[in-house]
């Protein structure tokens, strides 16, 4: 494919803070750190992974709840290029800066201390609505939460497609059993369907078991150009593929999201990903999902073509989507159970089941990793691979 951005780049070091540790001392009324301390945190950790000088790194993508310039003083880095971007944007806008010549090893570094410093998802003061309208639009009529979308979003697509309850719940099961052999997962006790549907509705049809969790924490990945990451010492994980396609027409009236459940979107992507990896959704071995809610997963499965659509319901059933059986999906607990950071652990999980590193929860032979995302309209999509 013509400026092609497979093999490029790859990870050649992952990092995170101390979730479990953290979570604990938050819930005892601490706070360890703050987004800058929890970011620090993983880039130290990403940079020992790595086996490469901190004066290698010339390029720097920081999440939203930090400042770029600030961050790059404080790990001591006086990089020649660099940003601002969500998880997914910052690994394809490092693949870019690679191909571009902008810079030959990006560190990407995300901090948040959004549940000690009790940031606000809902309600009046609801985080986000500057960037994204869709977040507030309909705040004049009280409806703020996230959840509330969401549920909205879920009894529509139940309806229409037919989805069941117990057949969602099997999506809060099978990250469960993922977590309950991860430990770095902060909810590790596995739950059956039958503990998912007695479960209180938060906003139904939505249960507590298909929320995200909320809490701080730190994630950092740096990625090398192929050729410098091959010389780095040890063996790199490479982007094979990434795609991304945006819905904006109705955008801030969440008309994407209602609608058509982001399907025209996840489609298109699926084209480009999958073309650019000269892959296919039969080659993949684990899956990762963006989770603020458990519905983004059936969303994702019919629109990557995993099942036909409206056949989510019945390939979590039936096929499978947990590391007992069929497709392993958020194969470390994903948002659900292990940590909230914003996709940003999806991506480190991904880096860990190709490079082996999976311990209890590893996916046997695991050689290619999908990462979808699919927020505010954007669809965006990952293919790392050994």
């Amino acid at each position: 494919m013509t400026g092609s951005l497979s093999g490029v780049a790859s990870v050649i070091g992952i990092g995170q803070s101390d979730w479990v540790g953290d979570h604990k001392r938050v819930r005892a009324g601490e706070r360890p750190h703050d987004s800058y301390g929890y970011g620090a945190q993983a880039f130290l950790s990403a940079l020992a992974d790595s086996g490469i000088a901190r004066d290698e790194i010339d390029g720097l993508i920081v999440g939203p709840t930090t400042a770029y310039e600030r961050v790059g003083e404080l790990l001591g880095l006086n990089v020649r290029w660099g940003g601002q971007a969500d998880a997914m944007t910052a690994v394809m806008e490092a693949c870019m800066a690679i191909r571009a010549g902008l810079a030959s090893v990006v560190a990407l570094v995300y901090g948040n201390d959004q549940r000690s410093a009790q940031v606000n998802y809902g309600g009046p003061d609801a985080q986000g609505g500057g960037a994204f309208l869709a977040y507030v639009y309909h705040a004049p009529w009280g409806f703020t939460s996230q959840g509330a979308l969401y549920a909205m979003m879920a009894r529509r697509y139940m309806h229409e497609r037919g989805l069941t309850q117990a057949e969602l719940g099997e999506v809060a099961v099978a990250q469960r059993l993922a977590a309950s052999r991860n430990p770095r997962a902060l909810m590790r006790k596995p739950i059956t369907v039958e503990d998912y549907l007695a479960s209180p509705f938060i906003c139904e049809p939505l249960h507590l078991f298909d929320y995200c969790l909320i809490n701080d924490g730190g994630v950092a990945l740096i990625i090398a150009e192929a050729g410098k990451a091959r010389r780095a010492g040890r063996a790199p994980v490479a982007i094979k593929g990434v795609g991304r396609y945006d819905l904006n027409r109705g955008a801030t009236s969440l008309e994407p999201r209602l609608l058509d459940y982001y399907l025209p979107a996840q489609q298109a992507v699926a084209a480009q990903v999958f073309e650019m990896a000269s892959l296919g959704p039969k080659d993949m071995d684990a899956l990762q999902i963006y989770d603020s809610f458990s519905l983004h997963i059936p969303l994702a499965l019919e629109g990557y073509g995993y099942c036909p659509v409206g056949g989510a319901g019945q390939f979590m059933r039936e096929t499978g989507i947990s590391l007992a059986k069929g497709l392993p999906v958020n194969t470390s607990g994903g948002h659900l159970s292990e940590s909230y950071m914003q996709g940003w652990n999806h991506q480190i999980e991904a880096v860990r089941q190709v490079r082996g590193e999976a311990g209890d929860h590893q996916v046997e032979g695991c050689r290619h990793v999908h990462y979808s995302s699919d927020v505010a309209g954007k669809a965006i999509s990952i293919i790392y691979g050994a």
